[in-house]
């Protein structure tokens, strides 16, 4: 059976019968079981064995999408995860991630959340990639939408708008990003690596947009 082209990662309970599903726990019977704060696949030739899909090796830029339910609160080095599925997307492809927002109920009422998200979140995976030494692409921020509460449901209605509801404690639940992977065109590269090199003390002009 192919592989799909759609990567779940820490699936648990969201188990995706069309994608290859990737999680922590051996409880929720994923298809392939790996720790996602360690680099993911550990090497090119890796190897998994599933039930589901037979021996599985997972290229670089393999899948066309990612996806991430209320998983990334959860990891304490979130870099290295987010370095992995940017490898493991192809150019254009897309990481598609929910999670609670900073200010909502559900962002710290779970004990195993080691962090909260704002709309701030991204900048470090988009326009300021460089400092996570990415050389050869980075992440686009190509939407961003927000799942307001019932409480912030009625101040909307009442016209307040989403960059006024965002300060609002409880007004907004959750947040839902798409990034799509962005290569770097060789100008982008070069000033990268000389940026990494020691050669350059500024952030890159041709990346802060």
């Amino acid at each position: 059976m192919a592989i799909p082209t759609l990567l779940n990662i820490g699936s648990g309970k969201s188990f995706l019968p069309q994608a290859l599903n990737v999680d922590a726990s051996p409880r929720w019977q994923p298809d392939i079981l790996a720790d996602l704060e360690q680099p993911f696949p550990a090497n090119p030739e890796a190897i998994y064995e599933t039930v589901r899909f037979g021996a599985v090796r997972l290229r670089p830029g393999s899948f066309t999408h990612i996806v991430a339910f209320d998983v990334l609160e959860h990891l304490r080095d979130l870099a290295t995860c987010m370095t992995s599925c940017l490898q493991l997307l192809a150019p254009e492809g897309e990481f598609i991630i929910q999670v609670p927002y900073e200010l909502s109920l559900g962002a710290w009422s779970d004990p195993t959340h080691v962090r909260a998200f704002n709309e701030r979140s991204w900048v470090y995976y988009t326009a300021w990639a460089w400092y996570l030494g990415w050389t050869e692409a980075h992440f686009e921020l190509a939407d961003l939408r927000f799942d307001l509460s019932p409480a912030g449901q009625q101040l909307a209605q009442q016209g307040k708008p989403i960059e006024e509801l965002l300060p609002i404690p409880r007004a907004v639940d959750s947040m839902r990003a798409t990034l799509r992977k962005k290569l770097y065109t060789p100008e982008q590269q070069r000033q990268v690596r000389e940026f990494l090199a020691g050669q350059g003390t500024r952030p890159v002009p041709v990346l802060a947009r």
